[in-house]
């Protein structure tokens, strides 16, 4: 199953669909982006600043009319155009755990919209943040405002390849191999949402993984995704190490090759600690 990201990223798979429509999706569903586009990066960067000050392309997030309709394609064909093997559910009712799902889908609508792995990182948005409002039973929250004009911390120097800190590699939280009750070939991740039985992966795999990405600075297979590692205590830090975990979970065997980040409660950890910031 693919799944594509940068620093924060999500890309997830579900077990629930919905009936595509030729009109395109309800413009009152499309979840709002809560960031926005073009705010340079203080330190003078090429890039701009997405949410908690992580730098993003200047073109995300893309507009909402582009959006909108990748989002509505996708939904008709039943999987994402850009990436077939990621599923584009989208049901209209109001309960949380419809939300849930098409917040999952609009992620890898995002980070897809322009082919496979190539598009915007889900910290172009807050999408991730209302996603774990939702699981948690929270209301969504509000868009963000736009960053205030202060320069980014600089991530420490990345480290060598096996020098990561075990401690600050964040737990999973989610038993492999639960098989899913109705009796599909699927297993169960955070909230019963059907993931890969193969995910996540060994605590070893994963490590070695996130070893290598951080030790070349990027995701060693979707190089275009950064890997900072930064290893003080601060929330900051903690977020993008989070970040950097997610990408690296959801390109583990290849570009957009991986595991969703449904089979983690990596996505809850990182809303909680935006929460603190």
């Amino acid at each position: 199953m693919k799944f594509t990201s940068t620093l924060i990223s999500v890309a997830i798979a579900v077990g629930v669909s919905a009936a595509p429509t030729k009109r395109g999706v309800d413009p009152s569903l499309v979840p709002a982006f809560g960031v926005t586009p073009g705010i340079p990066d203080p330190a003078g960067s090429a890039s701009c600043v997405g949410i908690n000050n992580i730098l993003i392309p200047c073109t995300c997030p893309p507009s909402v009319a582009s959006f909108t309709a990748s989002l509505s394609t996708n939904v008709a064909a039943g999987h994402d155009v850009n990436n077939p093997g990621v599923l584009a559910p989208f049901p209209t009712d109001s309960s949380a755990a419809s939300q849930i799902v098409r917040l999952q889908t609009s992620v890898t609508t995002l980070q897809n919209l322009f082919g496979a792995g190539v598009g915007c990182p889900a910290s172009s948005t807050t999408f991730l943040a209302q996603i774990a409002a939702l699981q948690s039973g929270a209301a969504p929250p509000p868009p963000a405002p736009a960053p205030a004009p202060a320069p980014a911390p600089a991530p420490a120097p990345a480290p060598a390849a096996g020098s990561i800190d075990a401690s600050l590699i964040p737990a999973f939280g989610v038993t492999a191999g639960i098989k899913d009750p109705a009796g599909s070939a699927s297993c169960v991740g955070i909230n019963n949402i059907l993931i890969p039985c193969t995910c996540p992966p060994s605590v070893a795999a994963f490590t070695q993984s996130l070893e290598a990405n951080v030790a070349n600075g990027h995701d060693v297979n979707n190089p275009s995704i950064a890997a900072p590692f930064p290893t003080d205590s601060s929330i900051n830090s903690q977020v993008i190490r989070m970040q950097t975990a997610i990408s690296t979970l959801q390109n583990l065997n290849g570009a957009g090759v991986g595991c969703p980040a449904s089979s983690t409660t990596f996505s809850a950890q990182l809303a909680a600690l935006i929460a603190q910031q």
